[in-house]
């Protein structure tokens, strides 16, 4: 006859183990992974694990990094995405958008460095990765100036206005007075567009004609106006649109 102390032990005594979790583990060895083959070996998706570990001290962010790529569509569009639009990714809070957005803040900073540190006609290629790491995943039409002296070096970079996804609007007298205020002599605009083709509209080239003219009378040269897209950077010199 069976005791009630055997019939509550029985399930325990034939019970299996349960199968340890796959990310069990997983930061150590990845972390290991990292140190011993290089961050540059790691798909975009685990280096995005790696910044999240410091985000979210317990747990496997896997699955979260996952998401927010699958969402955004690529590592650099994560960083770019505004706390709001991040914060619509299941598993991410304030704390985590403000982790990203800083980082993302920390790559531009470091890409703005070869810029300012030099006249900005001889770090053009320096320039142009600036410019398409700020603009690129920008989810609405942004309009930025860039303010140089006469040396061509950098005095401010501006964000004059922010528009719709396809439409920013740009006054000529307030980027030649803001010229003015800052004793530039050389600007280049710089507006993205969200659709990703950074090809010139023909509104594109009516407000640059304008802004030319504007500036002409004023002693204040265009460089150069520069659209970002996904797809690259559009310079309107180079295009021989002015």
């Amino acid at each position: 006859m069976r005791t009630a102390v055997q019939d509550i032990a029985a399930p325990l005594l034939w019970s299996e183990p349960a199968p340890p979790s796959h990310h069990v583990g997983h930061r150590e060895r990845l972390r290991d992974r990292a140190l011993k083959g290089g961050l540059g070996a790691l798909p975009d998706y685990e280096l995005l694990e790696l910044f999240l570990f410091r985000s979210i001290p317990q747990g496997d962010v896997k699955p979260l990094a996952k998401r927010l790529i699958e969402r955004f569509g690529s590592l650099s569009a994560v960083m770019a995405a505004g706390p709001e639009a991040l914060c619509t990714v299941k598993g991410v809070g304030k704390a985590v958008a403000l982790d990203l957005c800083a980082l993302h803040e920390a790559t531009l900073r470091a890409g703005r460095e070869p810029v300012v540190k030099r006249t900005v006609i001889s770090s053009w290629s320096a320039l142009l990765a600036y410019v398409k790491l700020a603009l690129a995943h920008e989810p609405r039409e942004q309009f930025r100036v860039l303010f140089l002296d006469k040396k061509n070096q950098l005095i401010a970079d501006e964000v004059q206005n922010h528009g719709t996804v396809d439409h920013a609007p740009v006054y000529p007298r307030e980027v030649m007075r803001r010229a003015l205020e800052l004793s530039a002599s050389n600007i280049i605009l710089v507006h993205n567009h969200p659709s990703g083709d950074p090809t010139p509209s023909r509104a594109d080239i009516d407000m640059t004609r304008q802004i030319v003219e504007a500036g002409r009378a004023l002693r204040i040269e265009v460089h150069d106006h520069l659209v970002v897209g996904r797809e690259g950077v559009a310079s309107f010199k180079a295009l021989g649109l002015m």
